[in-house]
């Protein structure tokens, strides 16, 4: 993956200037335009800020295929998940099935 033309893309998806980008991100102009003019390649951490300023998660910038946006419930649900142990969970799924 061309990680320089994936934030090129998201940022023409969004139908902002490398300026918007800039004071979205709150990133020094010198940065975007080093990532834009000199192909340089951002470290994690400005990657991480620039997928903030769109609005979306490192996984989801890595993503080859579509994402599924959760709303704030589902994500809620998905967080409660984890907690639980792999018997709470297959219980759950057990009784989440009978409702259908």
């Amino acid at each position: 993956m061309d990680v320089v033309e994936k934030i090129k893309q998201k940022t023409k998806e969004r139908g902002w200037s490398e300026y918007r980008l800039v004071k979205e991100s709150e990133l020094p102009q010198s940065t975007i335009a080093n990532i834009f003019h000199r192909n340089t390649i951002p470290t994690i951490p400005t990657l991480e800020i620039i997928c903030k300023a769109f609005g979306i998660t490192l996984s989801q910038f890595f993503s080859e295929g579509d994402m599924v946006s959760l709303s704030k419930e589902q994500e809620q649900m998905l967080r409660l998940w984890s907690y639980l142990s792999e018997e709470q969970q297959e219980s759950l799924s057990d009784f989440l099935r009978t409702l259908k």
